[in-house]
């Protein structure tokens, strides 16, 4: 007893000598001391305003930027889109500007626990997109503030360059192999594909055969050194999921992709324990609490966190390091704009789990939104970026030529008028 009141009378003490003191003096210098750029500047730099740019660019939804304006005269650029719904981010990113504009843009960690819990109200796809779209602006702001790209503030690269893959499909399956065959003479060494039209939930031969020769074409077009994917997306109920992964094993495709909605792990357990098939899902999943009964239930071989919906850079971060305790791989999901990919490419040049990058191909509009391409593909791989923060700056001409249009989102029906999953 007496050493334990000796060990609290000594900790109060330094606790009262130090109150007057920064964090700064109280670290070992040299040793865990911050960057002196960085550390000139700890509470120095304020949040000024943030800045919401819609924009159309014909993709299949709004994208949403957001802008974080400093004092120091450093801005940094996030994207906080969220498919179909872009009225309702935008408004969350309103709610959050009162909160923000003030604030030390640098305490990146401290300020996305305070969005995420301060609100009561927890998660969901808008405000986590919303906290997502800041939360990788700040690191912009940062990497900006420091001269790095981000990467080096996420503990350095593990690897030189970065794998990628895209999207392929076609009326026929022979049209699913040219298109094969073109993507592959463009650079690409991994395509993903998926279900057309609705599905019943439980389906007969015609539909499944469907969908494993348009893939058995795409083999037969590019060969076995180029990696196929199946996303079912969440259209396709377990008991048909089971049926086409059977159909799909010889083909020996690099996954399936969200053979039932993550919102039942149970499931996808089922279809899991039904194929050889490695199972890819979480795109539809938010946080780091988000992925935990996934991975707890070793459901899945690679997880897919978006870096928006997830809840930003800060957020992937810890779900790839859960996920690397379970031997998951991560393939981060990136079906928006270029801003999306280039947080997408920060993490994955430091994450050791990562596997491949989704990347979107062939539409100028998109490519048009940044003033520098970081998006080249070369043998399977994109460079890893190098310029300080993000890498990559809005082009305001583009944007102001593309415009905002206002727009709803998908309607599926079954052939007897119900409703179908997207």
């Amino acid at each position: 007893m007496p050493s334990r009141r000796r060990f609290l009378t000594g900790l109060a003490a330094l606790g009262a000598g130090s109150s007057q003191r920064s964090f700064a003096s109280m670290v070992q210098p040299g040793i865990d001391s911050p960057p002196p750029v960085l550390e000139s500047l700890q509470g120095k730099v304020k949040i000024t305003d943030l800045k919401i740019t819609p924009v159309s660019a014909g993709a299949h939804t709004p994208y949403v930027f957001v802008q974080v304006l400093t004092d120091a005269g450093v801005t940094g650029l996030g994207e906080a889109t969220l498919e179909y719904k872009p009225e309702a981010t935008m408004g969350a990113l309103k709610d959050l500007r009162d909160f923000l504009v003030g604030k030390d843009p640098t305490m990146i960690e401290h300020l996305g626990q305070a969005i995420y819990r301060l609100s009561f109200y927890r998660g969901g796809p808008v405000l986590n997109s919303a906290m997502g779209g800041i939360d990788i602006a700040l690191w912009d702001i940062k990497g900006k503030l420091l001269g790095e790209p981000v990467w080096k503030l996420l503990g350095g690269p593990v690897r030189e360059r970065i794998r990628v893959y895209t999207h392929f499909g076609g009326k026929t399956p022979a049209e699913t192999g040219e298109q094969a065959r073109k993507l592959v003479a463009a650079g690409f060494r991994a395509l993903k594909t998926g279900p057309s039209g609705a599905y019943e939930m439980v389906e007969g031969p015609r539909k499944i055969h469907q969908i494993v020769e348009h893939l058995k074409a795409a083999r037969e077009a590019v060969g076995d050194d180029i990696d196929l994917m199946f996303d079912a997306h969440g259209d396709l109920y377990p008991a048909v999921s089971i049926a086409v992964a059977k159909e799909l094993e010889p083909l020996h495709l690099l996954w399936i992709e969200e053979p039932a909605l993550p919102e039942n792990a149970e499931a996808m357990k089922k279809i899991a324990n039904e194929t050889t098939l490695p199972i890819a899902t979480g795109e539809r999943l938010f946080t780091v609490w988000g992925f935990r009964e996934v991975l707890e239930k070793g459901v899945a071989d690679i997880i897919q966190p978006d870096v928006v919906h997830a809840g930003g850079i800060t957020q992937l971060k810890k779900i790839a390091a859960l996920a690397e305790a379970y031997y998951v791989a991560v393939a981060p999901h990136n079906p928006l704009s270029p801003v999306a990919t280039a947080a997408c490419l920060q993490l994955d040049a430091a994450i050791p789990n990562f596997l491949i990058q989704e990347l979107v191909h062939g539409n100028p509009d998109r490519a048009s939104l940044v003033t520098a391409p970081i998006e080249k593909v070369s043998e399977g791989y994109v460079d890893l970026p190098k310029k300080p923060g993000l890498g990559v700056d809005l082009n305001e001409e583009a944007i102001k030529r593309l415009g905002y249009k206002r727009s709803g989102f998908p309607e599926v029906y079954r052939q007897d008028g119900s409703v179908g999953e997207n």
